[in-house]
């Protein structure tokens, strides 16, 4: 395979037309004042990215939003494959949609994302649940006016899955969730084929975007208010390969953070096997990126990691988390950890607690291995009983718990620095945030989310922290 699989193209000026097309349509079809449209997002922060993308093309087509299924003209899931929990409440919550279109023929319902990319799922989509209108995988983003606009003319189903050009579509409207915390998708697909992910089945293979139009983003997104700013990738830490003028994503991240302003930068997913001490210094250098450094290892078992196809062991990964910690102040590692993959013993299992303990992470995103249709995991020997991993997986849990509230003593008396991002219901309180992605909970008034506040630290649960202004 050639070493450039990906070109950049602007989305083409028929999908404009198609908005507009459709803005006419539904000044008919609407069921009130304007159309409405409830966009219901499953997974990963890039499902929460490519969702803003299709709000930004709802919006140009003349919809608004709405958080009441029961009001919308237009009913979107973009669904997640990553795990089967994930999935099933996909399903429950389509078969709920039945009476409501029963009741309202003329709505339109949808489903998008990466469980449509899986031949299996979409032809489970077309059998059981006739009154789904409109289907199309991730490569199909960028088509979705035309497609919408197919499905309201001709009063067909339209199923789109199952062709990636390869290509990165640049020029997409963008409604963003938020105004001052943001996506910011530099890459996708992945090209590492973990035996256990979908991820590269339903997104393709790597695909780099151009340089100069992540800089112009972020730029956009800073002057316009933007104070903590994801970079999104499968592997972020692979960003460049692909392109004709190669760059590391080490020298993404500084010419980023050399944008003045006062902001945040943040990344995921960072991949140990590409994480390099030239990407540790720029994070320990840099002015506004974050301490926060996801590096998720899965299994602390040399033996589990091979069968996982994660291309490091235990060692290089205590090599890299040690010389993190050695040039980043008050670095905060968080991590993935899969339990129960297929043929772990409990030494192997043992082996992910040990790592825990050395390591010390402030928190972990924890998983029960869920098989995943077509990956090679799926097919191999599994006789460890669900019931003897949930076990695992609550001792793991009481492990880091532990670990966590200790680390989150140790910041009491501290003074740090927060964003502001959230009003807890039912009281006067505030939701803020660390640069080490650290919740922080303070008395305050409303107008301060969205700015970053002095906040003293003042008392610490197991991985929360308790606050005042200073």
């Amino acid at each position: 395979m050639s070493d450039k699989i990906n070109s950049t193209d602007n989305i083409s000026n028929k999908q404009f037309e198609y908005m507009n097309l459709i803005s006419e349509i539904m000044e008919i079809r609407k069921r009130g004042d304007k159309p409405l449209a409830f966009i219901h997002t499953y997974g990963c922060q890039q499902n929460v990215a490519d969702s803003e993308k299709i709000k930004g093309m709802l919006k140009k087509s003349g919809y608004d939003f709405t958080e009441d299924v029961n009001e919308a003209d237009f009913i979107l899931f973009n669904t997640c494959a990553v795990r089967e929990h994930a999935e099933d409440r996909v399903f429950g919550n389509v078969g709920a949609l039945k009476s409501l279109k029963r009741k309202h023929p003329e709505i339109m319902i949808a489903l998008c994302g990466c469980m449509m990319e899986q031949e299996h799922i979409a032809n489970k989509i077309y059998k059981s649940f006739p009154f789904v209108g409109l289907v199309f995988g991730t490569h199909a983003l960028h088509s979705f006016p035309e497609l919408l606009y197919n499905s309201l003319v001709k009063g067909k189903r339209v199923f789109e899955r199952g062709y990636d050009d390869k290509k990165i579509y640049e020029g997409i409207p963008i409604k963003r969730d938020g105004s001052f915390k943001g996506w910011l998708p530099i890459m996708y697909g992945c090209d590492n084929f973990c035996t256990y992910c979908i991820v590269p089945y339903v997104r393709g293979r790597e695909r780099s975007r151009e340089k100069d139009i992540i800089i112009s983003e972020a730029k956009e997104m800073i002057l316009s208010g933007y104070k903590d700013i994801t970079l999104l990738g499968q592997n972020v830490n692979s960003y460049g390969k692909n392109l004709e003028n190669k760059v590391s994503f080490a020298e993404l991240l500084k010419e980023i953070d050399s944008i003045d302003g006062d902001y945040w930068l943040r990344f995921m997913t960072s991949h140990p096997k590409d994480c390099s001490k030239e990407l540790i210094d720029t994070i320990a250098k840099g002015k506004h990126i974050s301490t926060h450094l996801h590096l998720p290892f899965q299994s602390g078992s040399d033996r589990i990691l091979k069968q996982m196809n994660r291309h490091y062991d235990r060692k290089k990964y205590l090599e890299i988390v040690n010389y993190a910690k050695e040039k980043i102040p008050g670095l905060s590692l968080t991590s993935d950890i899969i339990v129960g993959f297929p043929g772990e013993t409990y030494e192997d299992f043992k082996e992910t607690i040990s790592l825990i303990k050395e390591v010390e992470f402030t928190s972990l995103f924890t998983f029960i291995y869920s098989p995943r249709v077509g990956t090679p995991a799926a097919k191999m020997d599994d006789p460890v009983h669900y019931e003897e991993k949930s076990k695992w997986f609550r001792e793991l849990l009481a492990v880091q718990e532990e670990i966590a509230a200790k680390r989150c003593a140790s910041m009491v008396g501290t003074t740090q620095k927060v964003l502001i991002e959230s009003k807890k219901e039912k009281t006067n309180e505030l939701n803020g945030r660390t640069s080490g992605n650290i919740i922080v909970e303070l008395d305050g008034n409303e107008d301060l989310i969205g700015t970053f506040q002095n906040v003293e630290i003042t008392k610490a649960r197991n991985w929360i922290l308790k606050g005042k202004l200073s």
